[in-house]
């Protein structure tokens, strides 16, 4: 295979009711479309490896960590072996349909060097806890921020080689989001009509617990991150 149009890393945690499905779909849509899937089995304890190791579907890579990395770092490992000059991410529970990959992909360009799905038909409380989240980010960091761990996440790899110090749980998505307002390398966004999960069931959002714990997390990282910008932004000004 010639060097892919793009490279698209899926994080698998314990995804192996999907996995076959996810599999075959992502090889019909990098095949279709010139690219590649790299999935990362990051510490699952399913069969999440056997599938992969059974993997002979073209246009498709994986990497394994034998320890769960967080999520974010199960993408960073996956963005290391990246091959092309277009990567990203997106999920592998396919609420997120892997065609809107390639529609993300082709609006890369002059105008936008950073593309990010907008999720559409979402149930109501989702949709409003997300708002709220957005609404919070955007006071934390004074710009406008709307359905920041919308998926897919496309971008170029000059940007991700500016990344430093990355997060390595959810939050990686506010970084990635945030560092491309910081650089003005225009941003654009795809709907993306979400659908309902088919196989399992997700492996942070298990209900009211979950959420705070994640609401905690995300504001003690935003205002670490906004700290981290003010340093970055003083020493440049001095």
């Amino acid at each position: 295979m010639s060097k892919p149009i793009f490279s698209i890393v899926i994080p698998c945690y314990n995804e192996a009711q999907s996995l076959k499905t996810l599999i075959n779909e992502a090889s019909r849509i990098a095949v279709k479309h010139g690219g590649e899937f790299i999935l990362v089995d990051n510490g699952s304890n399913d069969s999440t490896l056997s599938i992969l190791n059974e993997c002979t579907k073209p246009n498709i890579r994986w990497v394994t960590t034998s320890k769960n990395l967080g999520y974010g770092g199960g993408i960073l490992l996956g963005l290391k072996n990246c091959d092309s000059d277009i990567m990203g991410w997106t999920h592998a529970d396919l609420q997120t349909p892997l065609e809107d990959v390639a529609k993300a992909v082709s609006a890369i360009g002059v105008d936008y060097g950073f593309v990010k799905g907008r999720r559409m038909n979402r149930p109501i409380f989702d949709n409003l806890f997300t708002v709220g989240m957005s609404v919070l980010e955007s006071i934390l960091f004074r710009t406008r921020l709307v359905d920041i761990n919308a998926q897919p996440t496309i971008f170029r790899k000059d940007f991700y080689n500016s990344w430093s110090n990355p997060p390595l749980d959810f939050s990686i998505d506010l970084y990635a989001l945030i560092n491309a307002k910081r650089t003005n390398i225009g941003i654009g966004r795809i709907n993306v009509h979400f659908l309902k999960r088919q196989f399992g069931n997700s492996s942070w959002n298990t209900g009211i617990k979950s959420r705070w714990k994640f609401i905690r997390r995300t504001i003690s990282y935003s205002l670490t991150l906004r700290k981290q910008i003010r340093n970055v932004n003083r020493s440049a000004s001095s």
